[in-house]
């Protein structure tokens, strides 16, 4: 795959219930003085549309469009039909790569930039459907990863052709696409499941059961919450 000039859109996924943060939404939790949700479309810079998909958008920068999965909380898989979908109605000719983002890593500006500089590469490593982010430990994070738009456009409508988008996997989803693992900056795709997590990475917000929650001291993407 090409990308000497990489052209592509982006879906921001925000639509999970984030049941093991007590229903705070994982979007509006901040980090250096900003939402995840506002850091993930930073993240996105150069795309040439990006599509916020879940509930209560916030205050996002103008010309970010927003839609819903129908039903809502019916999963990630079905989460990203809905955004290309979305950039499809409102755009309709798009370009030939789609990043897909989840809104709940703080230092997902890191993983993009190196996902970018792979896919610019090139190189005999490259995948032709995209390429993917691999942690520090060699897992996969597929929700850090640039993909071609034809072929998970088209993986959507196999899915669910088949029954299983909605409440699928994004495994499922992704499960025919060859792409180029590439290994991107330690933690930069660490996320926010818990409490915990939200501590051991400096995010910061109002814990249901403790009030405020914020620690100065975590670990560093370049600011603190």
């Amino acid at each position: 795959m090409e990308a000497a000039s990489l052209d592509f859109d982006a879906v921001i996924l925000a639509g999970g219930r984030s049941s093991r943060l007590g229903g705070v939404p994982k979007q509006d939790l901040t980090y250096d003085g900003d939402t995840l949700l506002r850091r993930s479309v930073a993240a996105a810079r150069g795309a040439r549309a990006v599509v916020v998909v879940g509930p209560g958008s916030g205050d996002l920068p103008p010309g970010v469009l927003t839609c819903r999965e129908e039903p809502p909380f019916s999963g990630p898989a079905a989460a990203i039909g809905a955004g290309l979908q979305a950039l499809k109605d409102t755009l309709g000719v798009r370009p030939r790569l789609t990043l897909v983002l989840a809104c709940d890593m703080p230092g997902a500006g890191h993983a993009v930039a190196t996902l970018r500089e792979a896919l610019r590469a090139g190189g005999p490593a490259a995948r032709p459907d995209g390429a993917v982010a691999v942690s520090a430990d060699g897992r996969r994070q597929p929700l850090a990863g640039f993909y071609g738009t034809s072929v998970l456009e088209r993986a959507v409508t196999e899915l669910a052709a088949r029954g299983a988008l909605i409440n699928g996997s994004v495994r499922a989803l992704l499960a025919s696409l060859d792409l180029q693992p590439v290994a991107v900056p330690a933690g930069s795709t660490a996320d926010v499941d818990t409490w915990d997590d939200a501590a051991a990475l400096g995010v910061a917000g109002r814990d249901p059961r403790r009030g405020f929650r914020s620690n100065a001291a975590a670990e560093d993407f370049g600011g603190k919450a």
